[in-house]
């Protein structure tokens, strides 16, 4: 999400990193480029003249013109508007959940909008929260809407409401909240009917369904890839319906991002969700700060350590870090790693939350770096005998062409992951002299030895672990940067003054 627009403004702010100092004709000329990539990114155009309106105030101040890095004041001054556009400078809205359970949450939006899979996904994010859920599909007129649901709610770990044929959407509802109450459920999901454009009858069911569930969190669920349509949508739902919050679906395939940058300053509702893919766990909680960290190129570290706590398994952790200090690197090492990456979103996921990807992310695909590698890397690995996993030196040029046919790659693709295996088992290697002292520190950053790490990056902003400073964050860039281990493109080498990647 957001490509586009982030890559036409590193662009900008790449011109204005070479200039020392900035007439206020640079400025006018940096913004005015700003405005055509939001506009060309299909935000609404009275959002992008009120956000404009206002970084031109700030950013022809002398504060601006004579400061020591001028470009990167105006960088600050972009991105303190984007987080503005997205939602403020609060923390990220969360869900409201009763405290006489059960919350019952009703989702509403148009049909095709990714309603009922929504509804699943948020399921499994509130199990996985330790809160007993029921799911309840009040789609009545879509064929196997209600199978549907079922399915999702097997996948997510949940149950779902019993299916009564013939039975209407309002007395569905009634129902469900019964059973709901009766069997101690902490939420109650309720999905309602769809229509392929809004009218009347949709939304008079929809307002006697939430009369009836008198819903804690009433969330309108909207394709991203609608762009101003999405919006309308919003607006129209919303003079009907006492919405609560914003979900935005296929956020992955939206590569503009107009309809996220425009519907919060439309419709002054939160965007609580970003769907980010098809599988049952692609939902993602949208924070104003990260967001418009990942628009200028800044990545999203905090989610990678999020995904990492997630999908990392402590135990297999701590035996490959045993492993690694004395130097051992295998193929069935290596297989586990990149599996471990395609858990955490593959290389497009995972390279979306790093910092200054963005720019090289025309190389990187014409080096073809991509999930597509990943799966001919482990058809090869998976074509190998154990004994060849084990021992990758045995590979001579018969066993190379055999295991290149069961993979259905060329020889020449066998040679590559060997090298990049040899490399990396040779690094290892080098790592592990000298005592192992840096496998010991990564075993226990890991979740091995005393201290157990893995619960340290649980904790991560979560009170018990501090997080960095601004200050600290400027400080640390700046040694980087010194040292020549930094150089972020569109950021003049460094961090915006003020920004912390880490501030939720």
């Amino acid at each position: 999400m957001f490509d586009a627009l982030s890559e036409r403004l590193s662009s900008v702010f790449d011109r204005l990193g070479g200039k020392g100092v900035l007439s206020e004709k640079d400025v006018d000329e940096a913004l005015r480029e700003v405005r055509i990539a939001l506009l060309e990114a299909d935000v609404a155009l009275p959002v992008v003249r009120d956000f404009i309106a206002k970084a031109k105030e700030q950013a022809t101040g002398e504060a601006v013109i004579r400061s020591v890095r001028p470009a990167d004041q105006v960088i600050k001054i972009t991105y303190d508007g984007l987080v503005e556009m997205l939602g403020g400078d609060g923390p990220p809205t969360e869900l409201n959940l009763s405290l006489n359970p059960p919350t019952v949450i009703l989702m509403a939006g148009l049909q095709g909008s990714g309603k009922t899979t929504t509804a699943g996904k948020l399921a499994l994010r509130l199990q996985k929260e330790r809160k007993k859920v029921l799911l309840a599909s009040l789609d009545t007129r879509r064929p196997a809407a209600m199978e549907q649901l079922a399915t999702l709610a097997a996948l997510a770990g949940v149950e779902s409401l019993s299916i009564v044929p013939g039975q209407a959407a309002p007395d569905i509802a009634r129902r469900a909240l019964s059973a709901a109450k009766l069997q101690g459920y902490d939420v109650l999901i309720l999905d309602t009917a769809g229509r392929t454009t809004i009218d009347e009858q949709m939304m008079s069911e929809a307002a006697e369904i939430a009369r009836i569930g008198n819903p804690s969190e009433t969330l309108l669920v909207a394709d991203a890839l609608t762009g101003q349509d999405a919006v309308r949508t919003a607006k129209a739902f919303h003079e009907r319906l006492p919405l609560t919050g914003l979900v935005l679906t296929r956020a992955d395939g939206d590569g503009r991002g107009g309809a996220a940058l425009s519907m919060r300053a439309v419709t002054g509702l939160p965007i609580k969700f970003l769907g980010v893919s098809e599988k049952i766990d692609g939902l993602d909680a949208f924070d104003a700060h990260r967001v418009a960290g990942r628009i200028l190129g800044q990545g999203d570290i905090v989610a990678l350590v999020e995904k990492a706590v997630e999908e990392v398994d402590a135990a297999k952790a701590e035996a490959m870090a045993r492993k690694l200090a004395k130097g051992q690197f295998d193929l069935e090492m290596m297989t586990e790693q990149l599996q471990q990456m395609k858990r955490m979103g593959g290389m497009e996921g995972l390279m979306g939350m790093l910092p200054g990807v963005q720019k090289m992310k025309r190389q990187i695909a014409e080096a073809g770096v991509n999930d597509k590698m990943l799966d001919r890397q482990l058809a090869i690995i998976g074509s190998m005998t154990k004994q060849e996993r084990k021992k990758p030196d045995i590979m001579a040029a018969s066993r190379k062409r055999r295991v290149a046919a069961g993979a259905g790659v060329d020889v020449a693709e066998v040679n590559r992951l060997l090298k990049q295996h040899r490399q990396m088992a040779d690094a290892f290697k080098m790592m592990s002299k000298g005592g192992g002292r840096g496998f010991a520190q990564m075993a226990q950053m890991l979740g091995g030895g005393a201290g157990g790490g893995m619960d340290r990056l649980k904790n991560l902003g979560g009170g018990k672990m501090p997080m960095p400073s601004e200050q600290e964050i400027e400080e640390m860039a700046k040694k980087l940067e010194a040292e020549g281990r930094l150089k972020l493109p569109g950021l003049g080498g460094g961090l915006p003054p003020g920004f912390n990647p880490f501030k939720r």
